[in-house]
């Protein structure tokens, strides 16, 4: 498909640059079918049904932003993927002055060295000594803040919060799995009183969620793969959930991702564990959800396309018209949707 169809004019202002305090009073698009409700994340209870079951992303992201030299060059790294115990992919900026065997000196005694540059002109940095490599990251790294933030701020204090979800447990992401973010204890509670019930899975969101698409049809864009797993007891909860006529709805697009990455053509979701590079456009079939609760997306990303592909381009073409109308707040702090096909 041509990915000017999924372009859209975004003014710069619908950009959050701070969450929602309470983090679940963000205002929330209920887009069930054609019908569209102007809602917030408290009246989630009332939006789902009993029996329905909430999915989040337990991943953890680590300080992941790091800033160092070479001799006199300044070099900024982004890791995006672990890739061996003491080796991180990273996107390096400033990469003209950087070649294989390079030392980075990222203070704090971190240093770490250039390796197998990639085609997409990333580096594997080595990280030097013994201490474990997420040690070192809390010396010297900062919280990733997608650079639509971090282009208009530095990260702070605040951020080592709000960045990070209420679920956040096995640490190895770069950026916040941000659906998540507007959820509190008791926003889970009322949840659980009403009888919809949750479950985690864990897939490390990598940088790449971030790049654009710089092809002009999709299927001549290349995901960056992401490690995930499913364990058995989840894959078997899931897919009772649903035999018991219930719904699984992914809280994020990255727990969408993985549950479609372990589910077989017969529906079944089975267990997982290793990489993902899965790019759902439109005319995919999903076989392992039923609904998503994501945040609105950039303009040409393969989040955007991810959402036409499951309500449709012209539903969501005209339902990101509407946020855009009524001012909703866009991107990782920003506000969310529910979106029910």
């Amino acid at each position: 498909m041509n990915v000017d169809l999924f372009d859209f004019d975004l003014p710069a202002e619908r950009i959050a640059l701070r969450p929602a305090e309470p983090r679940d009073t963000a205002r929330l698009l209920f887009q069930h079918g054609d019908t569209r409700q102007d809602r917030t994340v408290r009246d989630l209870p009332a939006l789902l049904q009993p029996g329905d079951l909430l999915v989040f992303n337990d991943t953890r992201v680590i300080p992941a932003q790091l800033n160092g030299t070479r001799g006199e060059a300044r070099i900024g790294a982004t890791l995006h993927k672990r890739e061996g115990l003491r080796d991180w992919r990273a996107f390096i900026r400033n990469a003209k002055r950087l070649r294989e065997g390079d030392v980075i000196d990222f203070g704090q005694g971190v240093a770490a060295t250039a390796t197998d540059r990639g085609e997409d002109g990333s580096f594997l940095l080595r990280f030097a000594g013994d201490e474990p490599v997420e040690l070192l990251l809390e010396r010297c790294g900062e919280m990733p803040l997608p650079p639509y933030i971090a282009s208009k701020r530095a990260p702070d204090e605040r951020d080592a919060q709000d960045y990070q979800t209420m679920f956040a447990n096995e640490a190895g992401a770069v950026a916040a799995p941000t659906a998540a973010l507007h959820f509190t204890p008791d926003l889970l509670a009322r949840l659980g009183e009403a009888g919809i019930g949750h479950a985690t899975l864990t897939l490390h969101v990598g940088a790449g969620t971030f790049l654009p698409v710089k092809a002009q049809d999709t299927a001549e864009h290349k995901m960056h793969a992401e490690w995930g797993r499913i364990d058995q007891a989840t894959a078997d909860r899931l897919n009772a959930v649903r035999a018991a006529g219930g719904r699984v709805i992914a809280v994020g697009t990255t727990s969408l991702r993985l549950i479609e990455s372990a589910a077989g053509e017969d529906n079944i979701i089975r267990p997982f564990e290793g990489d993902t590079a899965i790019f759902i456009t439109p005319g995919y079939r999903f076989r392992g959800i039923d609904g998503l609760m994501t945040n609105f997306h950039l303009p040409r990303s393969t989040l955007f396309m991810l959402v036409s592909a499951l309500m449709g381009l012209e539903r969501m073409q005209a339902a990101y018209a509407h946020a855009i109308a009524n001012e909703y707040r866009f991107y990782s702090y920003g506000d969310v949707s529910l979106l029910l096909p």
